[in-house]
């Protein structure tokens, strides 16, 4: 019994870290390329953590798309646009929107 209970553990907490750590690890990746496009690193940190938080892993898979479009805030959003999927369209909106202004942390 105490084996098992041990082993349940055990996976819970691999799938607690690979959870984090895919989501610490997209969070990154979100923030070095707002910075890399030339945005502020307390613009691409907040544009960071907005994202991960509001999108799932799925929806940041898609942003991946948008290497190729021209980095910036207006082009950004154009771009999304052209994905058809209205969450990521609204999170990455306001987030663009607050976190260039300075209203969100």
């Amino acid at each position: 019994m105490t084996r098992l209970v041990k082993t349940v553990l055990l996976v819970a907490g691999l799938a607690a870290a690979l959870w984090f750590g895919a989501h610490w690890y997209a969070e990154y990746r979100v923030r070095h390329a707002f910075a890399q496009a030339g945005m502020s690193d307390k613009a691409a940190a907040c544009m960071g953590r907005r994202l991960v938080k509001h999108l799932s892993l799925a929806q940041l898979q898609k942003l991946t798309a948008l290497q190729e479009e021209k980095h910036t805030v207006h082009g950004l959003v154009k771009a999304v646009r052209r994905m058809d999927d209205p969450r990521i369209v609204d999170v990455t909106g306001t987030s663009a929107l607050l976190c260039t202004a300075g209203f969100a942390r």
